[in-house]
C-alpha cells in the first residue's frame, strides 16, 4: 500500500472517529416494539383518519392506487436510509450522513430545513389538538391556548424526562391509530362478507362500476392528488433518527422498515378498497371521516367522540415525534458546527435538552397565536409546515448513492441491507418527488393558486438547494 493511500485511510478512518462522536452521551434505551410503532406509526396519520373522506370525492377509487404508488416510493426512501443506518446508526439521521458523504454545508442545508419544517408542523399540531378538544361541547368555552399550551407541556415534560419516556409514549399513540384502523378492517371485512345492503345499497364491487368506475373523474384528479398523498407519509423517516437510540439498530430497523410496507398496502390500500365496496365512493364527504361515515351508517353511538380520539392521538403523536427529533438533529448539527454550540449539551437522562427547548421556544410563538389570532393560525404556518420534507427525502437518497459510490471504492464497508434495483430506484425516487408539485399544478382551483405556487417555489427550492449542496460540498 502507497503512503497516499495509507493516509486516505487514516483520515477516513479520524473521520469516521469524529462522526461517532457525535453519538456519545446518547442512551441506547428502545426496545423492538417501540422501534417497530415508531416505523409504522410516522406513515399513518389525519391524512388517512380525516383527509380520505376529500379525496375520496376528488378522486373515487383511484385513490387506492395513488395510496399504493405513494406507499412505495416512500418504502424506497425507508429502505435507503436503512442501508445509511446499517452503514452508521445516528441520532443525527439524514443530516449525519450529509455531513459525512457531502459536506457541513449540506448538513447545514439539510438540518435547517428540517427543523422549519417541524418547528412550523409544531404548531399546526398544538392548533389541531386545540381544535379537536373544541369539538367536545363541555370545552367550548376554554380558550384555544389553553389546550394548546397543555398540549405542549404534557409532551415537552415527556421528551424531557428520557428517551424511554418519548419512546413508550408514540409506541402507545401509534397502536391507538393502528387498532383504529384494523377495527374497521374487521368491521367492514365481517359486513362486506354477510351480504347485507349498508344505507339502501347492496355492498360488493358493482359500487365501483355502477358509479363511474375506478376512474370516475378521469386520470388527472389522480395526478393532482399524489402530492397531498406524498405528505401523508411525512415523519417516516423518523426511524433513522431513532436508530442512534436503539439497543440493536442492526437487527430492529432492517425489521421495522420491512414491516411499513406491507402495513401501508394494508392500512391505506385496504382501507380504502374496504371503504368504496361498502359505499358509494360519493358517499364520502369532505370535512367528515370516511370511517365515521361507515360506522355512522352502522348505527354506532358516538363515533364521532371515538374518531375524535384517533385524530387527537395523531395530533398528538405527530408533536411529538418532532420534538424529539428536531432536538437529536440540532445537536447533530452543532456538533459539526452549523448550529449554536450550545445546543449540543446533554442533561443527566442523556436528552439533547438545548435543542429541545430551543423547539419549545418556537412552539410556544404558536401558542401565542393560538392567544392572537386563533382563526387564523393555520392560514399563517399551514402553508410552511411542509417546508423542508420533500428536500430532506433528497438529502436520503443523494447519501445513499454516496455511500454506494464509497463502498465501490473501497472507502465504506459495505452493508447486508440494502435499498433494491439501486441506482435505478435511486433516481426513480428522486425524479418522482420531483415532479409531485408539477403534478399539482396541472388543475387548480382559483383560490388555491398563490398556496400551490408557493409550495411548488419551496418544493423547486428545496431541491435546487439539495443539487448545489451535492456538487459543490
Amino acid at each position: 500500500m502507497s503512503k497516499h493511500d495509507t493516509d486516505t485511510s487514516d483520515q477516513h478512518a479520524a473521520k469516521r472517529r469524529w462522526l461517532n462522536a457525535h453519538e456519545e452521551g446518547y442512551h441506547k434505551a428502545m426496545g423492538n416494539r417501540q422501534v417497530q410503532m415508531i416505523a409504522i406509526g410516522g406513515a399513518i396519520g389525519t391524512g388517512l383518519f380525516l383527509g380520505a373522506g376529500a379525496r375520496l370525492q376528488m378522486a373515487g377509487p383511484a385513490l387506492a392506487l395513488v395510496y399504493l404508488i405513494c406507499g412505495l416510493f416512500s418504502f424506497f426512501i425507508l429502505r435507503a436510509l436503512g442501508e445509511l443506518v446499517l452503514h452508521r446508526p445516528s441520532s443525527g439521521s439524514f443530516v449525519s450522513y450529509a455531513r459525512e458523504f457531502l459536506g457541513e454545508k449540506a448538513a447545514y442545508v439539510a438540518g435547517w430545513m428540517y427543523f422549519i419544517n417541524w418547528a412550523m408542523t409544531g404548531i399546526v399540531d398544538i392548533t389541531a389538538v386545540a381544535l379537536y378538544m373544541h369539538y367536545w361541547g363541555a370545552f367550548g368555552d376554554v380558550p384555544q391556548w389553553v389546550f394548546a399550551l397543555a398540549a405542549l407541556t404534557i409532551v415537552g415534560t415527556m421528551n424531557m424526562i428520557g428517551v424511554k419516556w418519548f419512546a413508550e409514549m408514540e409506541f402507545w399513540f401509534a397502536l391507538i391509530k393502528v387498532l383504529a384502523i384494523v377495527i374497521f378492517l374487521v368491521v367492514g371485512t365481517v359486513f362486506l362478507g354477510s351480504g347485507q345492503p349498508l344505507d339502501g345499497n347492496t355492498t360488493g364491487f358493482h359500487l365501483i362500476t355502477d358509479n363511474g368506475g375506478f376512474f370516475p373523474h378521469g386520470l388527472l384528479p389522480a395526478l393532482v392528488l399524489i402530492q397531498g398523498v406524498v405528505f401523508a407519509f411525512a415523519s417516516i423517516e423518523l426511524v433513522g433518527t431513532a436508530a442512534g437510540e436503539c439497543k440493536d439498530p442492526q437487527t430492529m430497523v432492517p425489521k421495522a422498515i420491512n414491516s411499513v410496507i406491507w402495513r401501508i398496502g394494508l392500512f391505506y390500500v385496504g382501507s380504502v378498497v374496504l371503504l368504496v365496496l361498502l359505499l358509494p365512493w360519493n358517499a364520502y364527504q369532505a370535512g367528515q371521516s370516511p370511517f365515521v361515515t361507515f360506522f355512522s351508517k352502522l348505527g354506532v353511538p358516538y363515533i364521532g367522540s371515538i374518531m375524535n380520539i384517533v385524530v387527537l392521538t395523531a395530533a398528538l403523536s405527530s408533536l411529538n415525534s418532532g420534538l424529539y427529533c428536531t432536538g437529536r438533529i440540532l445537536r447533530s448539527m452543532a456538533m459539526g458546527g452549523s448550529a449554536p454550540s450550545f445546543m449540543a449539551k446533554m442533561s443527566r437522562q442523556h436528552v439533547p435538552y438545548a435543542g429541545i427547548l430551543a423547539t419549545l421556544v418556537v412552539y410556544v410563538v404558536g401558542v401565542f397565536l393560538n392567544y392572537l389570532v386563533p382563526s387564523r393560525v393555520f392560514e399563517i404556518v399551514l402553508n410552511f409546515a411542509s417546508l423542508g420534507i420533500i428536500a430532506s427525502w433528497a438529502f436520503i437518497i443523494v447519501c445513499q448513492m454516496r455511500l454506494r459510490k464509497a463502498i465501490k471504492e473501497g472507502k465504506a464497508a459495505d452493508v447486508s441491507f440494502k435499498l433494491p434495483g439501486a441506482p435505478f430506484t435511486s433516481w426513480l425516487t428522486l425524479l418522482f418527488f420531483t415532479e409531485c408539485p408539477c403534478a399539482d399544478g396541472v388543475r387548480l382551483p382559483e383560490r388555491d393558486l398563490y398556496y400551490r405556487g408557493a409550495a411548488d417555489y419551496r418544493y423547486s427550492a428545496g431541491y435546487r438547494l439539495v443539487w448545489c449542496a451535492q456538487t459543490r460540498c
